[in-house]
């Protein structure tokens, strides 16, 4: 009789060919999707090349995705997505996107369906993480990784211990995915779950929206976290219907699965939140940040992008101006949010509020381009990190929050929520 697993430990089990894991011990399992970007796809096509590789283990099983510097913002980035490009064409992989069909890859695979319950997934990109919300085990790995398992279709882990966050209540009005993990990350440190696997569940998961989830489980490496891992409920059976190339298979935890800790969070409790210089775990309440003046404001990214957040932040934005003092710059994560955006007049919104409107790109999350800071200026920015010199000068800073909170403060021009915001008349 196999021991009582979590649903990281289920899933690594089953593509370890194993009837039980346990935390600490070392597996080899079968991968569904091998992932790698811009920046990360030439190396691990190195190491490809390196093991004197004829084609890679399945071309339906690998995706790359320009997104970091794409469009190519110099010679350097167009060099780097030639490689990619050239060697996806070269293999015949089918998950490769052009631009002006792609996206910021977190948000692309699992709207395109490439990623379902149940998967295995690697990624050389730490945010990788992020599939954890639809069911799947998703880690980021390195570019040499990556390049072995595109021969192989295998890879090496170790079974981590799982913390248990039990959510209950639902958010306030106004309150997001992105302040629940903010919030998350606030208590627990950045290295609160280092090398453990976040998995929610409990009965306020009903409560969250898919991108809620995917904003959350984007950020559980922020935590430390090797993976973050929601249970599968019928919200996610419904984004997934319709979309996925493949079957999938529903991984639950078993009841009386051992957890190193399990904490608790009442959703109701959580308010719109901001992470402080210099790390995501410089949490506090945004109505404690007033007095911070910006001097720029980033909503898209990896982590924020996708069409409900570019929707609350076109319900801020709608009949107000970004301050004379701010520049806005609104990012939609894909193609197919940015053609949605136009649709329902949110370019309109955008456009007449006085932001810049970019194609898909990581772009300023990394202080590529698209908007990086010079010395001692300020952003709110809905993205996932705000270490220093992440979107710029050293001397910069950058404060994490929503999307509503981030569009407020870009009308206040400084941090604010929208309910800081006088009423239109």
């Amino acid at each position: 009789m196999p021991r009582p697993m979590t649903i990281a430990e289920k899933i690594l089990a089953s593509h370890a060919g194993l009837p039980e894991v346990h935390p600490g011990q070392l597996v080899e399992c079968d991968l569904d999707v091998v992932l790698a970007n811009d920046i990360t796809a030439p190396i691990a096509i190195r190491v490809f090349r390196d093991l004197e590789a004829e084609r890679v283990f399945d071309p339906t099983a690998i995706a790359l995705v320009p997104d970091h510097y794409a469009p190519n913002k110099d010679i350097k980035s167009a060099e780097q997505t030639k490689i990619m490009r050239d060697f996806a064409h070269e293999q015949g992989i089918t998950h490769y996107w052009e631009q002006g069909r792609a996206g910021i890859e977190h948000a692309l695979l699992p709207e395109q369906g490439v990623v379902v319950p149940g998967d295995l997934v690697i990624g050389a990109d730490s945010h990788t993480c992020t599939y954890g919300a639809l069911g799947a085990f998703s880690t980021g790995v390195g570019s040499t990784d990556v390049g072995v398992a595109m021969v192989t279709g295998r890879g090496w882990f170790k079974v981590p211990e799982t913390i248990r966050v039990e959510l209950e209540g639902e958010l306030a009005e106004g309150v997001s995915g992105k302040d629940v993990i903010l919030t998350l990350i606030g208590m627990i440190g950045v290295d609160g779950a280092l090398y453990q696997a976040l998995e929610f569940g409990g009965p306020g998961l009903r409560a969250l929206s898919m991108d809620d989830r995917l904003s959350i489980a984007n950020m559980a490496i922020e935590a430390g976290g090797k993976a973050g891992i929601f249970e599968v409920d019928e919200r996610t059976l419904a984004y997934v219907e319709g979309r996925a190339e493949r079957a999938w298979t529903v991984v639950s935890p078993d009841a009386d699965a051992a957890y190193v800790r399990t904490l608790t969070l009442d959703l109701g409790e959580i308010v719109p939140t901001v992470a402080w210089p210099h790390l995501p775990s410089e949490t506090r309440p945004a109505e404690q940040s007033h007095d911070v003046v910006i001097d720029q404001v980033v909503i898209g990214s990896c982590t924020n992008g996708r069409i409900s957040d570019l929707r609350a932040a076109a319900q801020v934005l709608r009949g107000r101006k970004v301050a004379d003092t701010v520049r806005c710059i609104v990012i939609p994560a894909t193609q197919a949010v940015w053609r949605q955006c136009v649709d329902e007049g949110l370019m309109d919104v955008f456009v007449e509020a006085g932001c810049a409107v970019s194609t898909p790109t990581c772009g300023p999350c990394l202080g590529g381009y698209m908007g990086v800071l010079a010395a001692g200026e300020r952003c709110v920015s809905t993205t996932n990190r705000n270490f220093v010199g992440r979107m710029g000068d050293p001397t910069s800073e950058v404060y994490l929050a929503s999307p509503a909170t981030a569009a407020a403060s870009a009308v206040r021009g400084s941090i604010c929520t929208p309910a800081d915001l006088a009423p239109l008349a």
